[in-house]
This record gives C-alpha cells, sequence and structure tokens, in this order.
C-alpha cells in the first residue's frame, strides 16, 4: 500500500471494499485482520485527500476577465501540502 498516492479514486475504492469484505470472513486470524485493517485505514485516509482536493478544485472555479470561467487547480494556488489538508483551504 505504501507509495500508492498515484492510484485512482475508483481503484482504492475498490481496494478498500475488498478489504472489508476480507475482513468479514470469520476464518482470518487476528494479525491477518490487523493488517488488512491497517491497509484499510490508509486507503480510507488516501480516499479522503482526493475527496478533499477535488472539492477544492471545485472551490476554484473562478470568473475570467472575459466572462467565462476557468479551473484552477488547488496545487496551484496554495502548493502541494501532502501532510496537511486544514489550512490549505485559507485565502489571503
Amino acid at each position: 500500500m505504501a507509495g500508492t498516492p498515484d492510484i485512482k479514486y475508483e481503484e482504492a475504492l475498490k481496494k478498500l471494499e475488498r478489504l472489508v469484505t476480507e475482513l468479514d470472513k470469520s476464518e482470518l486470524d487476528l494479525e491477518s485482520r490487523l493488517k488488512k485493517f491497517e491497509e484499510g485505514t490508509k486507503l480510507a485516509r488516501l480516499l479522503l485527500k482526493k475527496l478533499d482536493q477535488a472539492k477544492k478544485k471545485v472551490q476554484l472555479l473562478v470568473k475570467t476577465s472575459a466572462g467565462g470561467t476557468a479551473l484552477t487547480s488547488a496545487e496551484d494556488e496554495f502548493g502541494d501540502d501532502d501532510e496537511s489538508a486544514g489550512p490549505a483551504g485559507r485565502a489571503g
């Protein structure tokens, strides 16, 4: 799971759903369950981060001077801060 920040949202969601199904199986031992739980937690964090980035991109939809619209990336406006999802939404 480490080193998969470039995974697509849909792929990560499918992996998380598979992990949940596997965790529901009663034949797994405790150690296996803990490993799957840890991987699922990492996937859930990644999914939340991707949703947050998508939300920020939508929020940065701005009017252009010609009256049209342009989509500005959150990374363009605030830089790509992988570790914090907090204050990046504040402007100015």
